[in-house]
C-alpha cells in the first residue's frame, strides 16, 4: 500500500468525515433560523475550504478578477471529479445555488439541506418540469441576487470535453446575466471516479471572460451554448471545435 494512500485512509478521509459531520450539524442548526440559505451557503463555502486544506490540494487561480463580486452569474464548468463543486464553491466569492437532481432532495439530511438552502430541485425525466426549474432558477438569479453552478456536460466525463446541455444558455438568457466559463484541471487526480480517497495535488482554475446575454432571446441559446463550449474547450488548452450535436 502506498504512503499516500495510507495517509488518505487514516489521516485525510477521517479529518474530512470530521468536518463534514461538525460543519453539517451547524449548518442544519443554523437553517432552524434562516430561510433565504445565504449563512448555509456561507458554511458550505467554508466547509470547501476545510475540505482542501485537509486534503493538502494547493489551488491556482486565473481570471478571478473578471468577477464582481456584486454581481450575479451563470457559471458553466467542465466536469471530472466530484472535488469540482468544492473546488468553485469555496474560492468564488459569491452566493451560489445549485441544479441538483431531483433525486438528491430524497436523501435524509442532505435532501433537507438542499431545500432549505435554497438549491433547485430538476426532474431531469421530465422536460416540461425541467423547463419550470429553469424558469425558478433564472427567477430566482433576479429577485435574489444569487448565481448558479451548472455543469453542462450533464455528468462527469473522463474522455474530454461532452456536448453542453443548452440549460445554463436558457437560464443566462431568461435572468439577463452573463455566463461566466470556467475550467478545472488537476482534480481527478485529486479524488479519481470510482475512488473514495481524496489526496493532495494541485488543481488550477481558469476563469474566462463573462459572456453578456442582455441583448439576447431564447432563440439564441444554441448559438450561445456553443460560444461556452468553444471557451470551455479553450481555457482548459483544447483544441477549439465545435461540439457534434
Amino acid at each position: 500500500m502506498s504512503p499516500g494512500l495510507l495517509r488518505a485512509l487514516f489521516i485525510t478521509d477521517p479529518l474530512i468525515i470530521i468536518a463534514t459531520v461538525v460543519l453539517g450539524l451547524l449548518n442544519l442548526f443554523v437553517s432552524l433560523f434562516e430561510t433565504d440559505g445565504r449563512r448555509q451557503v456561507a458554511i458550505a463555502q467554508y466547509w470547501s475550504r476545510v475540505l482542501l486544506f485537509i486534503a493538502n490540494v494547493k489551488l491556482e487561480i486565473e481570471g478571478l478578477e473578471k468577477i464582481d463580486p456584486n454581481g450575479s452569474y451563470v457559471f458553466v464548468s467542465n466536469h471530472v471529479s466530484y472535488m469540482d463543486t468544492p473546488v468553485v464553491l469555496g474560492h468564488i466569492p459569491l452566493q451560489f445555488r445549485f441544479l441538483a437532481k431531483k433525486s438528491l432532495f430524497s436523501i435524509p439530511f442532505l435532501g433537507y439541506h438542499l431545500h432549505r438552502a435554497g438549491h433547485i430541485s430538476v426532474p431531469r425525466e421530465n422536460p416540461r418540469a425541467a423547463i419550470k426549474a429553469m424558469s425558478e432558477a433564472a427567477k430566482a438569479i433576479q429577485e435574489r441576487g444569487i448565481s448558479i453552478l451548472i455543469f453542462p456536460e450533464g455528468g462527469r466525463s473522463l474522455t474530454g470535453l461532452k456536448p453542453f446541455k443548452e440549460g445554463a444558455a436558457y437560464i443566462a438568457i431568461k435572468a439577463g446575466v452573463p455566463v461566466v466559463p470556467l475550467a478545472l484541471k488537476g482534480t481527478l487526480q485529486v479524488l479519481p471516479m470510482g475512488s473514495l480517497n481524496v489526496r493532495p495535488g494541485h488543481v488550477l482554475m481558469r476563469v474566462g471572460d463573462p459572456v453578456p446575454t442582455s441583448h439576447l432571446t431564447l432563440r439564441d441559446r444554441e448559438q450561445l451554448n456553443d460560444t461556452l463550449f468553444q471557451r470551455v474547450s479553450e481555457l482548459l488548452g483544447e483544441p477549439s471545435y465545435t461540439q457534434t450535436k
